[in-house]
């Protein structure tokens, strides 16, 4: 007897150490996989990253999963109370597991012969999506309720609530009560009320089933049980219980901003970020975060601030857009889209599902030609009908990039134009509004374009018939670049017509040349190599052998002006001059100033160079300019990236102003000077509409195939290029002036009224004198073609023609040939190089002989 005692005492003292080894090891087998964070802000689930622009208006998302984190304050107290009824009622009693709840439960399931409810906890169920996997097994079960327990004395029960409610996924792409406000009520979580909480609280259960945009009357279904558990539980009255039975449900999406307005400074915000946040770059600064790269700026909920300005944004889309369609409206007519037969009409139109809301003024619809007389085509958009007079119609003359569009007569027979069966683009026009003349020059401020009605928003009546306007989509391609120079803060970018058509951000990515654009360059570097703004330089022919060829440069207008200013040269942008200029300091100094502005080009040894036969990037030639803006003379590195915080809050990146010293004050505020005197006298002056002090220089390459202006102010400088993605010729006369400075007044017309109207500021080492414009001699201010330029202290015209006396300024001497006027050393008797001495022992060049033939 005592034996079988002693056999039993000893089966269950085996049983429980067995049973208390196999709980041990339960344990420590659950215990490796605790989450690694013990504080609320260990919590790091994939979340959106959000930039902002500078006014705090969200400019788009970047994310895997659809969640945006928010703290349990930022809640109304019914949200909370809500997923608790629905979900957890003893939350905030229980150790992480509710043993009275899964009993609950397992009675319930088997009186219903299968799994109906479950009786895991808020906590085993943040477990279940941060930790394990979502298979159902008893292993599981276990596992996750050890977990539960441990997890609750690293985290105070609001911590968890907080996870589980960023957490879960609610449907339609939402993870997290955030997430999903946005989604089924276009509002934002602190704004719902006590029954759309309810409406959200019901999802966790069935997502899909009870989504709310695809199933509302199941919704409704939940939304009852979890306002009667509210009610049941006594957290809430009768009375917001009835209140909130009784409140319509109106769902609907948040507008998502991503990639509409400031698509391509998205994308480039997002490439920057993406090398930003990369583990090298960061460990050189000491951060470390979670994730790396691309993973950090799509799961790391991220908030970015960055410089873009809404106004400027949208001013600056509009305007380029509008500039590229008048300049395709320039080339002529392309012809239609496609040709349909009759047989495929209806099907086309019934494809098209137009909304009547959607037809405002300048509103782009294709149109289907069913008929056409000479004066006018019939046409159908979708259900509807209208009409494109022939007077909208006056640009469509036969493409020849040989001719102006001016020397060419407008189209007198629409027959000659469309066809029935074209299906062509057309903007709607509304009879309501002034008449909106066909666009070719841009000169003027802005219209609207593209459903941006400037006088009435509502739709026009379809169907009263639409009155149409023929357009076409342009192939040119364009960008525009708008900074502060004063911080580099990038206001506006913009990379191309269409970003859904084209990601390739020409803004920063394409390589053109800056023709005449680049002058400024070679002047600034003149004014540190003898030459002021009222040296004489000789403006005739000229000639260069290149290897075996010879290069004979002309001025655009194919005329040559003999003795000019250096300010005139820069002013009318004559193109001799420059290239003297050029030869005289040498081609190596002109390099070395391009460099000094921050220029990238990998720039080759010859003339050509001077007149931008050089690529650069937009971008960049804007940074190059803001030396001649700034005070200093410095140049300063675009910015768009102002402050990156992590999701709590916390500065990750705080990017500086990049700040180069370039050129002397005095040199920025001389070539500042005559660069107003560009837009008040020569290529630039359609800029003078602004009514501001603005400088600005035109540039175009070769045959037209860039046009450039770059033009600035103390507070705002703008770039904008237009050129065709494979260099071509644009046609006769698509100069800078033409073709890319209407688009920078249009924008700056919109913008303007953000800035103070402020002069470039002169610097102490600056004197003004009074000059003939003429010979560059003093002359009194009152004399007919007396010129007021700026000039370094000490090397301006100090007597008139033959009267000089005293010291010379550095460099300089005085010419008898020009009548006694302070030329550069080296200058005198009309040398054509008009460029320093050249060594004795290099022969005369080409261009020299020609002038002393010539002259």
């Amino acid at each position: 007897m005592k034996r079988v005692v002693s056999l039993l005492l000893g089966a269950t003292a085996l049983i429980i150490l067995t049973g208390f080894t196999v709980i041990v090891a339960v344990y420590l087998w659950a215990s490796h996989d605790l989450p690694s964070f013990t504080r609320l802000t260990d919590y790091n689930p994939p979340l959106t990253t959000t930039v902002y622009t500078r006014q705090g208006e969200v400019m788009g998302y970047f994310y895997r999963e659809k969640r945006f984190l928010v703290q349990l304050a930022d809640c109304p107290v019914h949200l909370p109370r809500a997923f608790l009824a629905a979900e957890d009622q003893s939350f905030y009693q229980h150790p992480g597991v509710d043993l009275s709840a899964i009993l609950r439960a397992m009675i319930r399931n088997l009186m219903a012969g299968e799994i109906r409810q479950g009786g895991s906890t808020i906590t085993q169920q943040v477990i279940k999506q941060l930790v394990l996997s979502p298979e159902k097994s008893f292993e599981r079960k276990i596992k996750e309720a050890i977990i539960a327990y441990r997890l609750e004395k690293h985290l105070s029960k609001d911590d968890l609530l907080t996870i589980y409610m960023n957490h879960i996924y609610l449907g339609a792409g939402a993870y997290g009560v955030e997430a999903a406000a946005r989604a089924y009520f276009g509002k934002h979580v602190g704004e719902l009320t006590l029954a759309e909480s309810a409406v959200i609280a019901g999802l966790p259960k069935a997502p899909s089933e009870y989504d709310p945009h695809r199933n509302p009357d199941k919704t409704r279904i939940r939304q009852e049980y979890v306002l009667g558990r509210l009610l049941e539980l006594g957290w809430v009255t009768q009375a917001e219980f009835d209140e909130a039975m009784a409140q319509p449900l109106h769902y609907r999406r948040m507008e998502d901003p991503s990639w509409k307005v400031g698509a391509y400074y998205l994308e480039e915000v997002r490439r920057w970020l993406t090398d930003a946040l990369s583990q090298k770059n960061l460990s050189r600064q000491g951060i470390v975060l979670p994730k790396y790269g691309e993973d950090a700026v799509y799961e790391l909920g991220l908030q970015v601030v960055v410089g873009m300005d809404m106004t400027h944004q949208r001013a600056a889309e509009a305007a380029l857009r509008r500039g590229l369609e008048a300049s395709t409206r320039r080339r002529g007519w392309q012809g239609p889209l496609r040709q349909l037969a009759p047989a495929e009409f209806e099907s086309f139109l019934a494809g098209q599902h137009i909304k009547p809301e959607s037809l405002v003024d300048g509103a782009w619809v294709q149109a289907l030609v069913t008929k056409v007389t000479p004066e006018a085509a019939t046409v159908r958009v979708g259900p509807y009908q209208g009409r494109i007079a022939l007077k909208t119609m006056s640009w469509c003359r036969k493409p020849n990039p040989a001719v102006s569009f001016e020397a060419v007569a407008p189209p007198k027979d629409a027959t000659r134009i469309l066809a029935v069966g074209d299906v062509v683009w057309a903007s709607v026009i509304d009879p309501r509004l002034p008449a909106r003349p066909v666009e070719m020059h841009l000169d003027g401020p802005a219209l609207a374009r593209n459903g941006q009605a400037t006088q009435a928003t509502q739709a026009v009546d379809p169907a009263q018939g639409l009155t149409l306007a023929l357009e076409q989509k342009p192939k040119v391609q364009g960008a525009l670049v708008s900074l502060e120079p004063g911080n580099g803060e990038i206001r506006a970018m913009v990379g191309g017509y269409s970003f859904e058509e084209s990601q390739f951000n020409r803004a920063t990515q394409a390589q053109r040349q800056p023709g005449s654009s680049f002058k400024p360059v070679v002047y600034s570097a003149a004014l540190d190599n003898g030459f002021t703004p009222a040296s004489i330089i000789m403006d005739s022919p000229a000639e260069y052998r290149v290897g075996n060829q010879v290069w004979r440069p002309s001025n655009f207008e194919g005329k040559f002006f003999g003795p000019t200013l250096l300010r005139t040269a820069l002013v009318k942008s004559r193109n001799l001059v420059t290239i003297r200029i050029a030869e005289r300091i040498g081609i190596d100094t002109v390099i070395k100033r391009a460099k000094a502005l921050g220029l990238e080009a990998d720039f080759p040894r010859n003339l050509a160079v001077s007149l931008g036969a050089v690529a650069v990037r937009p971008i960049n030639l804007c940074q190059a300019y803001t030396a001649f803006a700034r005070p200093d003379g410095a140049t300063i590195g675009p910015r768009m990236v102002l402050v990156v915080r992590d999701a709590w809050g916390q500065n990750i990146l705080l990017p500086q102003p990049v700040v180069t010293p370039a050129i002397s004050p005095e040199n920025a505020y001389l070539m500042a000077s005559m660069l107003k005197d560009v837009v008040q006298y020569g290529t630039g002056r359609k800029a003078t509409v602004l009514g501001k002090p603005i400088a600005g220089k035109t540039g175009t390459a070769n045959d037209e195939q860039d046009a450039w202006f770059v033009g600035f102010s103390p507070t705002l400088l703008t770039g904008v290029w237009v050129g065709f993605d494979q260099v071509t010729p644009m046609g006769k006369l698509e100069t800078g002036g033409r073709a890319a400075l209407p688009i920078f007044v249009s924008y700056r017309q919109s913008v303007e009224h953000q800035y103070p109207a402020v002069d470039f500021p002169m610097p102490q080492g600056v004197v003004l004198a009074s000059v003939s414009e003429t010979t560059g001699l003093p002359v009194p201010s009152t004399a007919p073609d007396s010129l007021i330029l700026p000039f370094m202290a000490g090397t301006e015209p100090q007597a008139m023609a033959g009267d000089f006396t005293g010291e010379l300024p550095a460099g300089m001497s005085t010419d008898p040939a020009l009548g006694g006027a302070l030329q550069p050393q080296g200058q005198e008797n009309g040398n054509a190089t008009d460029g320093a001495s050249p060594p004795p022992t290099r022969p005369p060049s080409p261009g020299e002989e020609l002038f002393k033939q010539l002259f």
